[in-house]
């Protein structure tokens, strides 16, 4: 735990009290609670504003897991110094339906926090409050970068090329960094527009999926896959890319420069 003055704190929740005496008459004897609020997918009260008391109070409707680990930081406005007074818990705290109440039950001495000289409590009975409910992301990303790329290399032999009638053809499945890959080819265009051309794009093998893409190689989001809808003009592939026994070798070699693991 440690406490500090900070300028503007990052709070999810404040309140402002009008009159502090009014509210002491009203809950003489229990703690106000705050109005409901939001942070990280669950539901929150903020509880006991009498100075030197605070707490906050997990909604178990809106659990979604067995326990909560929360960061708690209260804040109280010294109008006298314009900034406010800070208590952070460094450790954490874990809510749940057992336990869903956390806070410090002193935060300010009674005697501090009332003596307006302090500034804590300004303009008459005013004071103001607030608590930032800190909840860790569950999603998380680990990218790493091997020291030396690993390369692979796939060869593909179309046979009787010049024969072909099919609209797209499909290779065996590969690696590649970790997915399944396939390589399709379209031996004459993609589209009508690139009927002269051979059309060519590497695709996910079915099953596997990629949760972002990186627009700078090539990839095209109609084909979801990688490659050219113009690779080569068909007239120069005949004369100068098939075998006398009119085959196509199409080599695909790539660079695995780095990993990335996350939660789903």
């Amino acid at each position: 735990m440690k406490n500090k003055l900070v300028d503007r704190p990052p709070w999810t929740y404040t309140m402002q009290i009008q009159s502090l005496s009014q509210l002491k008459e009203l809950f003489p004897e229990s703690e106000y609670k705050s109005l409901t609020f939001s942070s990280g997918k669950y539901n929150w009260k903020q509880e006991g504003q009498r100075g030197g008391i605070m707490y906050v109070e997990l909604d178990t409707s809106s659990l979604t897991a067995s326990t909560v680990l929360a960061y708690l930081t209260f804040f109280v406005y010294n109008k006298k110094e314009n900034k406010y007074f800070t208590i952070q818990d460094v450790e954490g705290k874990h809510f749940n339906a057992i336990r869903p109440v956390w806070g410090f039950p002193r935060v300010l001495p009674l005697d501090t926090f009332n003596d307006p000289k302090n500034g804590y409590v300004f303009e008459g009975d005013q004071c103001e409050f607030g608590v930032d409910v800190m909840v860790p992301l569950v999603n998380w990303e680990v990218v790493s970068f091997p020291n030396t790329p690993s390369k692979t290399k796939f060869s593909w032999t179309v046979k009787k090329f010049s024969k072909l009638k099919d609209h797209c053809y499909v290779s065996d499945k590969f690696i590649m960094g970790g997915k399944n890959g396939v390589i399709k080819l379209y031996p004459k265009g993609y589209t009508t527009t690139y009927s002269k051309s051979l059309s060519m794009f590497v695709f996910l093998a079915d099953g596997e999926t990629m949760k972002a893409v990186d627009n700078r190689y090539n990839y095209d989001t109609r084909t979801q896959g990688w490659g050219w809808y113009h690779f080569i003009y068909l007239d120069k592939l005949r004369e100068a890319y098939l075998d006398k026994e009119d085959s196509l070798q199409v080599d695909i070699e790539f660079a695995v420069v780095s990993t990335t693991t996350s939660s789903p």
